[in-house]
């Protein structure tokens, strides 16, 4: 199983990107979560089989939406909380 922190930056709050992302996730089978931070980005943490989670990634590189300067950055998260699905947390 990989798991992944996943942040989300530029125009991405108010554009669709959380609800567009539970989608995706819940799509690849990827369990987790996305919310809002208050530094204005998105925050996904990520977790499921490698080519699911990498699926993931991959999308919010170039599909995610946001209307103004994505920047993406991925690093492992060694959280050991179990996720049953993938939600929205506000």
């Amino acid at each position: 199983m990989k798991r992944v922190l996943i942040r989300l930056m530029g125009k991405v709050q108010g554009v669709g990107c959380r609800h567009a992302t539970l989608t995706k996730a819940r799509t690849l089978g990827v369990t987790g979560y996305v919310t809002n931070c208050a530094d204005g980005s998105v925050e996904v943490l990520a977790q499921g089989s490698n080519p699911a989670v990498d699926s993931l990634i991959a999308w919010c590189e170039v599909s995610v939406p946001c209307t103004d300067g994505l920047t993406v950055t991925v690093e492992e998260d060694q959280g050991d909380d179990i996720y049953l699905d993938f939600s929205i947390v506000r």
